[in-house]
Parts: structure tokens; sequence; C-alpha cells
């Protein structure tokens, strides 16, 4: 029993077709890995179709009765495998892939410096970088893909992170009112703060079908309503979260030429039939302002529980 060595816990949330899950080889190559995936409903097919999964390769399934988006689907895998026992936890994109030499490249170094949230570069289907580490401008809200800005904060792609469940629990976790992204920047700017690590491992590689499960049927480029709606939302959740009010403000004032970069993200050939798209951008801008306008939260709303 002593001589019992600690294990790793990969978390996945999957959201409809389950079947890109099986060309991740740390989810289907047998190894040390305990697997648990999150099934944020969306069909009853895809649901029967991951159970048959799961099935197969001795995941550990989670089935919440409705989808509880991207990070708070994180947070409940994340706490069956703490419960577990597990000592790292390694959150992966459903449309991602990790080889297991790498996944146990990511699981080395946090174990050696326990308070690293641990990011590999992230490359595209084609090879190319996609991401190895980002910054944000407090003051502006623009991201960059890195940025020589003394004053820019580093953060993380919540493609694939990778932590010790210790650190996790005391940074706490995803913040649930996100539903869909920007909850990577909130808990890379919570963890810089509280004194964290951001590293990433430029030697270790994780392949990533950026947007797999957001992208329309419109055009190779377009984006699901979703995207552009939490996109344009999101960011000021952020801004109402971490900023003061003079500086959420400056957010205010750039929500429309932020929502015009959003929304041409996927392309001009979507604009050709526009409505849907440009409802969800002005739905998602029109709530974020909203949300932003509203009185600061406590200082510690930022943790998983923060309400939107």
């Amino acid at each position: 029993m002593g001589d019992e060595q600690p294990t790793g816990c990969v978390v996945v949330v999957s959201y409809g077709d389950p079947a890109m899950l099986r060309d991740n080889p740390v989810l289907v190559v047998p190894s040390a890995w305990r697997v648990v995936v999150v099934d944020n409903r969306s069909t009853d097919d895809a649901r029967r179709a991951l159970r048959e999964l799961a099935a197969r390769y001795g995941w550990d399934l989670i089935e919440p009765t409705s989808n509880l988006g991207f990070g708070a689907g994180v947070n409940v895998g994340v706490q069956h495998a703490v419960a577990a026992g597990h000592d790292v936890v390694l959150v992966v994109n459903p449309d991602a892939q990790l080889e297991l030499a790498a996944a146990d490249a990511l699981a080395a170094h946090v174990r050696a410096n326990p308070e690293s949230l641990a990011s590999p570069r992230v490359v595209r289907p084609d090879g190319t970088t996609w991401f190895a580490g980002a910054t944000i401008d407090l003051r502006t809200g623009r991201t960059q893909a890195r940025s020589s800005n003394p004053t820019a904060t580093p953060w993380l792609s919540g493609a694939c992170l990778a932590t010790t469940s210790a650190a996790w629990a005391r940074h706490g976790g995803f913040t649930d009112a996100y539903f869909l992204y920007w909850e990577d920047v909130d808990l890379s700017i919570r963890w810089h703060r509280e004194g964290g690590r951001l590293d990433v491992l430029e030697a270790v590689e994780c392949r990533h079908a950026v947007g797999g499960t957001q992208v329309s049927g419109a055009s190779s480029r377009a984006k699901s309503p979703q995207y552009y709606y939490f996109n344009c939302r999101n960011r000021l959740l952020f801004a109402r979260l971490n900023l003061p009010p003079r500086a959420r403000w400056r957010w205010i004032w750039g929500a429309l030429p932020y929502a015009r970069t959003v929304l041409l993200r996927g392309g001009r050939r979507q604009l050709r039939h526009p409505g849907p798209t440009l409802g969800a951008v002005a739905r998602g801008t029109l709530a974020g302002i909203s949300i932003a306008l509203r009185p600061s939260p406590p200082h510690d709303a930022g943790g998983p529980a923060a309400s939107g």
C-alpha cells in the first residue's frame, strides 16, 4: 500500500458527436491515466454513443441532466477526480489529441512545480502553432498571442491544461457563470494574481481541431451562434468579475469594435445570410453590457460559484 504511486486523471467535457474522442490517444490507449468524461447532453443518440465508448474504454462517465457549459462541466469532472484520490488533473478539449508521453510530461512538470498551471504548445491539424502562450492587456481588453507589453498579463488556453488537484482547489477552478469561452482567461488571471505559475511547455505538443464542436455548417469558417453570443457576452462578464469600475467602462466602450472582430472570425461569406449570426452577436453584446453595468461583485466572486 505504501508503495503506490499517485496517478493522474484526464477530464474531458463532451458535447455533440462523441466519435472525436476516439482520436485522442490519452483517452483510448491503455495507461495509468484515469479518464473522466462529463457529457454535456446534446441528443439522446449522442448520449447512447458516448455510453458505448465509455464502456469500451473504461471511462468514468458523468451524465448531468442538462448542458452545464464547459467550465462547470470541467469542475464536476475534477471534483470526481479529486474524490477518487488523483493528484494531477489534465483537462483536454474533446476535439484535441494528446499522446501519452505528452500527458506524462505535463504531469511530471506540475508535480515538480505544484503551483503551476501548465499548457503544452497547441498546434492545428496541419502542425502550425495555434497557441504557445498569450497575454491580455487589462486596460484595453486586447488579447495577443505574444506581447512585448510589460503591463500585459499572461493567460493559458483551456484546450489543454494540467495542474495538481491541490492547486486547482486552492485557486477555485473555472467560474461556472461563463458557460463557454473566456473561462480560461478568468482562471489564468486569478491564478496569476494569487501567486501561481502559468507555464507553457513548448516541447510538449497537443493537436487541436480548433472549434471542432462549434463550427457552423454555413461555411468552412463560420461559427455557431453560441460562439458569437458567448464570446461577446463573456468578455464583459470577465470585466465585471475582474476589473474596477473605471476600467470596466473602457471595456464597455470597446464592445462594438470587439463584436465586429468576433463576427469576422467566421469569414465574410457568412454575411450573405447574416440574420442568426448578427442576432447572436447583438444579443451577446447587449447581455454583456447589462452584466458589466451591475455593481461590482464581492472580492471572491471570481470563483466557481460566481453568477452572471
